[in-house]
């Protein structure tokens, strides 16, 4: 989204389920650049529907992923590592709601984002 309080400003967003992609969409709605990092089989969300006409698309997951750009990306496959500490070395942000021990096997944790993002 052009224009707003926040435009120039990258966001990884790595959320999912209601509450993470919320902030996401709020930092999106306020003209951040938002980019959604979902992992092969998309956000649990996507699934959470009655009667949605596209299988993975679910108006909850449409409304609270709105404005963002999207990847996927398996964060447990080196290539897919490697991308991901690719966007986050121009990041602004960070959003996550994986747990704390997930992120540190993973390489994502604060003191390892440091040295890649100062």
């Amino acid at each position: 989204m052009a224009g707003g309080p926040l435009e120039g400003v990258r966001v990884v967003d790595m959320t999912t389920i209601v509450v993470g992609p919320i902030c996401g969409r709020t930092l999106a709605d306020q003209g951040a650049d938002v980019i959604k990092v979902e992992a092969p089989g998309g956000d649990l969300l996507r699934l959470m529907a009655r009667g949605a006409r596209n299988r993975g698309m679910s108006g909850k997951f449409m409304n609270f992923n709105r404005n963002k750009r999207s990847i996927c990306l398996d964060i447990k496959k080196p290539d897919g590592l490697a991308a991901m500490k690719k966007l986050l070395a121009s990041a602004d942000v960070f959003v996550s709601n994986v747990r704390p021990a997930a992120l540190e096997r993973a390489g994502l944790d604060f003191e390892s984002l440091q040295a890649i993002n100062p």
